[in-house]
Parts: structure tokens; C-alpha cells; sequence
């Protein structure tokens, strides 16, 4: 065998215990941070930052995904130098840190712009190989931020210097990669992570997805049921699409298919059912906790105005995916319910009270987000670790490996999520601090007042078309960021409230999760149910419906998210009743005459609009008659024999 073909042999020992070393001290110096708070999260990023890097090398060295077509002593090479840089800049940017940010800042010296461009390249190299779009977008913007006077039109500015590009992309803390988005992965979301993480690291997700399994055999229409609500359960402590498809579209896609579900329908019901991942508090999405920082308030802020908006996908989805299941009939052939045990339920209980704790700690008690994730994770891993052990000496008998093997899932877990987000986040600043030095946001936000004018409707579709055309080829959060910085502040300007603009901008970012061609919760279900990706995701554009509903809703609802609470409810139903009449002219048949029946459908969506988009809230409630009486034919002749 060469060396060329050694990548599929099993990487050195020594390399998983490096990176399990590197990986508890990662997770020991947040772990202190959160507790502490000592140095503030600059110097943490400055610290963290590299050691992130050398995760993420060591990780692609033990799972032989780096640089694989090189032979073995070349990829341990160039794997020893990537860390050898990365700990000389932490060692540097420690030490220097004060220094960095005070005495030298705005003229740093040379030392300071090459480990900071070390540093940026590094980033950079991993942008790379994991994002290529993002990777693709910052070298055309740091080209751009140097040669803009090559560009004509409104866009053309003077050119910046090489070394203005390299202190913004750097030392520059407000712009560079160790900005507010680095800190933020490595101090609030990274709190949030450690309570996934001791999640996965006890099973909760399994026992989550056994529980739907449970749940779906009490009816025939239940078990599509399964992965929405499986999906809506996981969601609330993922946050992310393409996890949730992998995590419960393992399980139900190939139970919908062994059940009588057409394959590229399992697939768009799990694509659409694992997008609300990013939807479902208490911890949604990256985008959500950026929308706090953008707006400068509590994480919690955003967490208490999500539910409504969560909850009204969820129904929009659920009732889909209930008319899909009785169009096929789907039932339980061939699907086979596993027992809940006793480490089931305990795991069980332990999730709910994670998600109780959260909204009382944040919601109740007022405490910061980052100290309740903590005390959460404390709680649970301390009461999930006593009866996992209790579990296993039951079961075994005494082992230190039962007490090992939970612990280095968790501290895996933790390091690997954090540090890959960390170095997302740190990819999205060098995209961020590129826009902001160029003054883009403010040309293309002048551009949109100038094409819409004053009227926001025309407005609100620009941004649409605007955002819609990033997620083609962006993940969320940056098609949130972009967004965020290009139409927040010309609708703000005209009026709009900052919350509602917010999460517009919110919506828009998970809507680029399904957009053609580049749907990563798309392509994963569809290889899971080995059906057709473009079908696959198109059908799960006619499920997820509910999201042009938001989007619009936002606007013309605006209650939906001003304020948290009891003034959310009435936009929330309005919206529920309005997106139960849309999902129901796409899916349902009226009549057995197809002209009839098309008539029907079209006067329901009508309707229905109207109970969305109508200013006057009295006649949107009034239109909310017929929609249930359309609703309420359907089931009366369904119910016919």
C-alpha cells in the first residue's frame, strides 16, 4: 500500500489522546470563564481563538479527513506546523493582550500584524475546507475592500491599504476575527452547547426518539406525527436543521418508508420537520443569539418573543404533514416500537426539566443566560452521571469505564461543537469586518430605500428576493448577518420596529436552510430515504409554507414578537388560522371534481390571506369563520363512508 492510500488506515494512538488533551483543556478554561468570568471575553477569544484551531486540525487528523490526498508524513507535517503557529500566536496574543488592546492600538507593530495574519489565515484555510461559499465570499470582499477603486458605479471607493485590511481582519477587536461574534461562540453559545452536550453524552436524544417511536403507535397518522414532534422536541436543544435531520431522520424516515410513506415524502416531512430546529426555543439558532447582539439585549429577550412564532411553524407543519399521511394511508407495517426502560424515562425527565429550568432561571429569576445554562448543566450531568452509574452497577457491576465513557462523550461533544462554531463565527467576522470597512451595508441599504421608496411592502420583497438569493449559498447565520446589517437599518429608518425587522431577517435566514439549490437538511434526508434531492426539497418548500406565513405575519402581525407574553396571542392565533387555511387549500381535496375543487382551494387561500395581510383585525377575525368552516367540511366528508 502507498502512502498515498494510507488516510483509510487507523491514525496513531497518540493523536486521540492529544486531541482529548487539548480538548479537556479547552473545556476546563471555558468551564472557568463561565463560572468566573475572570479576564472578560476578549482575552478569552485571544486565548481560545488558536486552541480552537488545533481541535478542529487534530479532529480531521483522528477521523483521517485531513488533507487526505497527501501521503501520511506529509499530513502529519503540515498538521505539526498548523499547531506549532497556533500556539505561538495564543502564547503571543496572551501575553501581548493588554498591550493589543491599549497601549499599541491603532499602531500596532509588526509583530502584531503577523500573528494576527497568521492567525486570519489559518481561519481562512479553514473556511476553505468547510465552507468554500464563505470561504469564495471573503477573498472576493477583502479584494474588493483593497481595489475598490477599480469598481465603478456607487460602489467604487478609494482602495484601502493591505495593512488596514489585516489589522480589520485581526488586532482590530470591533471587526476582526476575535470581534463580538468569536467571543459570543465561546461565552453564550458555548454555555448553551455544554447543556447539548451532557444531553448527547447520556443518551437524551435517543430516549427522545424512542419516546416519538412510542407515540406514534397509538394511530396510524402518528407516526409521520413522530418526526415532527421528535424533530420539535430535539430542536429545542440543537438549534440546528441539518443536525436535527441527521439525529431523528435516522430513526423516522426509514419507519415512514417501511410504513407505506413514498420516500421523497419522508424526506421533505423530516427536511421541513428538522428546520424548526432553528425556530424552537429555549435554544434556537446561531442567528438568534446573534440577533440579541445585534440588538443589544438578553438573549432571553429573544427566547421569550420565539415561542409564538415556533409554535405557529410547528402547527403549519403538523397539519401538512396530517393531510400528506391520510392522502397515503401511511400505517406501522414493518415498523418495530423498542420498550422505554429506566435510563429512558430518567433521560426523559432530565429533559424536561433542562428546558423548565432554562425559562425559570432566565424567565423567572432574571439570571443571565450564560450562568443558567451553566447551573443547568451542573444540575443535569450531576443527576444524569448518579444514574447512569446507578444504571450500569445494576446492570455490570462497578467499572471505571462506565464512569469514563459518558465523560469523554461529553468533553468531545463540548470541544468538537464549540470550537468548529468558534471558527464558523471567527470566518463570519473576517466576512463582517469586510463589509462594515467598505461601507457596503450602507450602499445596498440606500440602494433598497432607493428602489422601494417609502413603501414597505415593495420593501419587505426586495429584502426577500435579497436574503433568499445569500441562502442559496449561504448557512444561515451569515445570510442572517448580511441581512441583519443591509435592511435593518433602511427599514428602521422608515419606521419598522427593530424587533420585527430583526426577526424578518430571522425567518428569511432559516428560509435560506431550504433554499434551491443548496439545502443541507435536504440533501441529508434525501440520501437517508435514497430519494431524489430535488424532489425531495421542493416537496418540503410546499410543507414549510408556514415560513412565508412568518415572514410575512411579522409585518402585518407585528404583536407576534413586540412584546413577550399574553400580547403575542392574539397575532399568534391569527396566524395559526391563516396558515391552517393556506396548508389546507395546498394539500387538501374538497371534491372529487378537479375544477370544483381547484375553485374551493383558491377561494380558502383567499380567505386566508385575509386573515393575514388585512390591516382592520376585526374583519382578519371574522374571516377566520369560513376558513373553519372549510376546515370543518373537509373532516365531515373525510369522515363519510
Amino acid at each position: 500500500m502507498t502512502d498515498a492510500a494510507a488516510p483509510s488506515a487507523r491514525p496513531p494512538r497518540a493523536v486521540e489522546w492529544l486531541y482529548y488533551l487539548v480538548a479537556i483543556l479547552f473545556a476546563a478554561v471555558l468551564l472557568a470563564y463561565y463560572w468566573t468570568g475572570e479576564g472578560g471575553p476578549a482575552l478569552l477569544a485571544f486565548a481560545l481563538l488558536p486552541v480552537a484551531f488545533v481541535l478542529y486540525t487534530l479532529e480531521a487528523l483522528r477521523k483521517n479527513e485531513f488533507y487526505p490526498g497527501l501521503p501520511a508524513a506529509a499530513r502529519y507535517a503540515v498538521a505539526g506546523i498548523y499547531v506549532t503557529i497556533s500556539i505561538v500566536v495564543a502564547v503571543y496574543m496572551v501575553v501581548e493582550y493588554e498591550a493589543i488592546g491599549t497601549v499599541r492600538a491603532g499602531t500596532w507593530n509588526t509583530a502584531d500584524l503577523t500573528m494576527g495574519a497568521l492567525m486570519a489565515l489559518l481561519i481562512m484555510e479553514y473556511a476553505r475546507q468547510r465552507y468554500l461559499a464563505l470561504f469564495i465570499l471573503n477573498i472576493i470582499l477583502i479584494l474588493y475592500a483593497v481595489y475598490g477603486s477599480v469598481v465603478p458605479g456607487m460602489f467604487n471607493h478609494p482602495g484601502l491599504t493591505w495593512e488596514r485590511v489585516v489589522t480589520a481582519m485581526s488586532v482590530e477587536m470591533s471587526t476582526g476575527i476575535y470581534s463580538n461574534l468569536t467571543q459570543l461562540a465561546l461565552t453564550l453559545i458555548g454555555s448553551f452547547i455544554l447543556v447539548l452536550a451532557v444531553m448527547r453524552a447520556f443518551g437524551c436524544i435517543e430516549s427522545i426518539l424512542r419516546a416519538s417511536k412510542r407515540v406514534a403507535a397509538r394511530s396510524p397518522h402518528a407516526l409521520p406525527q413522530s418526526a415532527v414532534f421528535g424533530s420539535m422536541a430535539v430542536g429545542t436543544v440543537s438549534g440546528s436543521g441539518a443536525a436535527n435531520a441527521i439525529t431523528v431522520g435516522s430513526a423516522t424516515i426509514p419507519a415512514m418508508i417501511g410504513a407505506g410513506m413514498p420516500r421523497t415524502t419522508a424526506a421533505a416531512i423530516e427536511t421541513a420537520s428538522s428546520l424548526g430546529g432553528q425556530l424552537m426555543p429555549p435554544v434556537m439558532g446561531i442567528s438568534a443569539f446573534l440577533m440579541a447582539e445585534f440588538l443589544g439585549r438578553s438573549y432571553f429577550d429573544v427566547v421569550a418573543r420565539g415561542y409564538a412564532p415556533a409554535m405557529v411553524y410547528y402547527l403549519g407543519v403538523s397539519v401538512s404533514v396530517y393531510l400528506l399521511s391520510t392522502r397515503y394511508r401511511a400505517g406501522l407495517g414493518g415498523v418495530v416500537v423498542e420498550k422505554l426502560g429506566g435510563t429512558d424515562w430518567m433521560n426523559l425527565a432530565a429533559f424536561v426539566a433542562v428546558l423548565g429550568s432554562l425559562i425559570v432561571l432566565m424567565g423567572a429569576l432574571h439570571m443571565a443566560p450564560m450562568f443558567a445554562a451553566l447551573y443547568v448543566f451542573l444540575g443535569a450531568g450531576a443527576a444524569l452521571l448518579v444514574g447512569h452509574l446507578v444504571a450500569a452497577t445494576r446492570e455490570h457491576g462497578w467499572s471505571w469505564r462506565a464512569v469514563a465513557a459518558p465523560l469523554g462523550r461529553l468533553v468531545d461533544h463540548f470541544a468538537s461543537m464549540t470550537s468548529d462554531l468558534a471558527l464558523l463565527l471567527a470566518t463570519l467576522s473576517i466576512m463582517t469586518g469586510a463589509f462594515v470597512i467598505t461601507g457596503v451595508p450602507t450602499k445596498v441599504g440606500a440602494l433598497l430605500v432607493e428602489a422601494a421608496g417609502v413603501n414597505l411592502a415593495a420593501m419587505a420583497v426586495l429584502a426577500f428576493f435579497f436574503g433568499a438569493l445569500l441562502g442559496t449559498g449561504l448557512p444561515p447565520a451569515p445570510t442572517y448577518i448580511i441581512t441583519a446589517l443591509v435592511i435593518v437599518p433602511p427599514m428602521i429608518k422608515v419606521g419598522v420596529d427593530p424587533w420585527v425587522v430583526h426577526f424578518f431577517a430571522f425567518f428569511l435566514a432559516v428560509w435560506g436552510e431550504l433554499t434551491p439549490p443548496t439545502s443541507v437538511a435536504a440533501a441529508v434526508t434525501a440520501k437517508i430515504a435514497e430519494a431524489s434531492f430535488l424532489q425531495t426539497l421542493f416537496r418540503a418548500i410546499q410543507i414549510c409554507v408556514v415560513l412565508f406565513i412568518l415572514m410575512a405575519g411579522v409585518f402585518t402581525r407585528p404583536e407576534l414578537v413586540l412584546e413577550p407574553g399574553l400580547a403575542q396571542v392574539g397575532a399568534m392565533l391569527l396566524l395559526m388560522v391563516a396558515t391552517v387555511g393556506i396548508t389546507f387549500s395546498i394539500q387538501a381535496q374538497f371534491t372529487d371534481r378537479r375544477v370544483l375543487d381547484l375553485l374551493l382551494r383558491v377561494v380558502l387561500a383567499a380567505i386566508a390571506l385575509v386573515v393575514l395581510l388585512h390591516p382592520s383585525r376585526q374583519l382578519a377575525v371574522f374571516a377566520c369563520i369560513p376558513v373553519g368552516l372549510f376546515v370543518g367540511y373537509w373532516v365531515l366528508r373525510r369522515r363519510r363512508p
